[in-house]
């Protein structure tokens, strides 16, 4: 069918870092092209510049689109051509329909008033052809992010578009709707719809792409052509980190001591529906060194029981009892948390995990301002800043400085940050809740090194993930949940997916 896109020489420059160098990027007309590297590659950046949020002036190069030289100045110069881009992030009003999301800034109007009939008679077309089963007048809020995802999709085919780029589309998706996704991807491939893909997720890329580009710090290193390379998931990491990674996990003698953490009988309902209850008499146990794992599908309850022993920052109705070195605690505010050696690093890093607009140096020191104040009002700041060195060095934290904003950062690279400043309070229990969501094959090595570091410095790790390769490359022990209750515990020669998913099967049965 030929090429569609073409990008020449492209060369974004931010102040003291080189984000692209010299990119050459080619699509043909109806693939699914994969674009992947580690965070910080540029794959994100190559798509603002081709979809115009980084608009023409900024960068240097040319895009080719159908044939023609384009000087997009706004993301809606790009549309109006037919490039359309779906950010991680989802640009959705959760308060408004998904009718009025569909068409919103494209409304169905006539001498500018907006005709509601056609707006739901469009919308309903465009769900159909997305499979998405919802009303169009129900809020945007109601539906689950897979379904979101779905509406984007819905709200691009409204604008006609030739070219979707898809940017890390199933990072937040459970296994069904993320097979849901991948499977609407390619049916609008058949449709002639071009994709470009971003994703972490190489089985997902290797189900679905007709060429993979890879990219390395700024740069270009190859095409594959799936049918006519030799493609597997090594080659490509191998490109994307420059090295063979022969283990995914590095490798640890468990040194285990006595029981530090321990949750017995625990409780929690709902925070809004007062006579559900989330979490059920469930009880764990960490010892010195050790690096539990919580395993599940999505919804079992490990992020609710998760936040809701860190100074009960979910749910109502608590009850149960927190023993930490055989000695009842009460962790009512998170405070209390902290101060009693127990932190919680987040699964949503950019809402919850860190402040986006303000600099590294704040984000590492700000649960612990005592440890960096010279009195109890001042913050020596030279301190602050020896500090903030300290761990930008020790994890490797890639920026152009501690006073780089966050919200600047990659990735995984934002990661290192919230795991600097919870490793910073000095804490005797470390929560671990999905640490490397979102972030490439490199960054993750990175991260299990440092994981393992703790756990031989002797802190006690309590790690929850959705990735079971993860949970059992990693842990020395595995508690399994499901609907909010611990229906197994396995040791790490016990365990394997059969086992795990064997324990929640079985607990299905039990319920039923």
């Amino acid at each position: 069918m030929g090429t569609i896109l073409e990008m020449r020489n492209i060369t974004k420059v931010f102040p003291g870092v080189k984000a692209l160098d010299n990119v050459n990027f080619k699509v043909e007309a109806g693939e699914i092209h994969a674009l992947v590297g580690e965070n910080g590659a540029g794959k994100s950046t190559l798509m603002n510049v081709l979809s115009g949020i980084y608009p023409y002036g900024t960068y240097s190069g040319e895009i080719i689109f159908e044939g023609k030289v384009c000087c997009f100045g706004s993301v809606r110069d790009s549309e109006r051509v037919g490039i359309v881009i779906i950010h991680q992030e989802l640009a959705l009003e959760p308060y408004m329909s998904i009718g009025e999301n569909l068409f919103l800034g494209n409304e169905r109007q006539k001498n500018g008033f907006i005709n509601w009939n056609k707006t739901h008679l469009e919308a309903r077309e465009l769900l159909k052809r997305v499979k998405l089963n919802e009303n169009s007048q129900t809020l945007v809020k109601d539906i689950g992010v897979g379904k979101q995802q779905l509406v984007e999709i819905a709200k691009a085919l409204a604008k006609k578009v030739k070219l979707l780029i898809l940017d890390e589309p199933t990072a937040a998706l459970n296994e069904e709707d993320s097979n849901n996704l991948l499977n609407l991807i390619l049916e609008l491939k058949r449709d002639g719809i071009t994709c470009i893909l971003i994703s972490h997720k190489l089985n997902e890329v290797l189900k679905v792409a007709d060429s993979i580009t890879i990219l390395r710090d700024g740069a270009a290193i190859e095409t594959l052509k799936v049918g006519v390379d030799d493609i597997n998931e090594d080659r490509i990491i191998k490109g994307m980190v420059g090295r063979t990674m022969v283990n995914r996990f590095p490798k640890r003698e468990p040194k285990i001591g006595d029981v530090v953490f321990e949750v017995r009988n625990w409780n929690v309902y709902h925070p809004l529906i007062h006579d559900r209850r989330v979490i059920k008499d469930v009880s764990i146990k960490v010892r010195k060194g050790e690096i539990v794992g919580i395993s599940g599908l999505m919804g079992a309850g490990r992020t609710e029981f998760a936040m809701s022993i860190f100074g009960k920052s979910y749910g109502s109705r608590i009850s149960g009892q927190i023993f930490k070195d055989g000695k009842p605690v009460e962790f009512n505010t998170v405070r209390q948390a902290i101060d009693n050696g127990v932190s919680y690093l987040t699964e949503d890093r950019k809402t919850a995990g860190l402040i986006l607009i303000d600099d590294i140096r704040h984000n590492i020191t700000l649960p612990s301002l005592k440890k960096v104040s010279k009195r109890k009002w001042f913050i020596n700041e030279n301190k602050e800043i020896k500090v903030a060195e300290e761990y930008r060095s020790k994890l490797a934290i890639k920026s152009s400085s501690i006073l780089q904003k966050t919200g600047n950062l990659s990735g995984g690279n934002q990661q290192k940050v919230v795991l600097s400043k919870w490793i910073f309070s000095h804490p005797d229990v470390l929560i671990l809740d999905e640490p490397t969501r979102g972030i490439d094959v490199g960054a993750k090595y990175e991260i299990y090194t440092i994981i393992n570091q703790l756990a031989d410095e002797g802190k006690s790790i309590i790690f929850i993930s959705s990735e079971l390769p993860e949970i059992l490359g990693l842990c020395d022990r595995i508690y399994v949940m499901n609907d909010g209750r611990i229906v197994g515990e396995l040791s790490r020669e016990e365990a394997s997916s059969e086992s795990i998913m064997k324990c929640i099967m079985q607990s299905n049965r039990e319920v039923v």
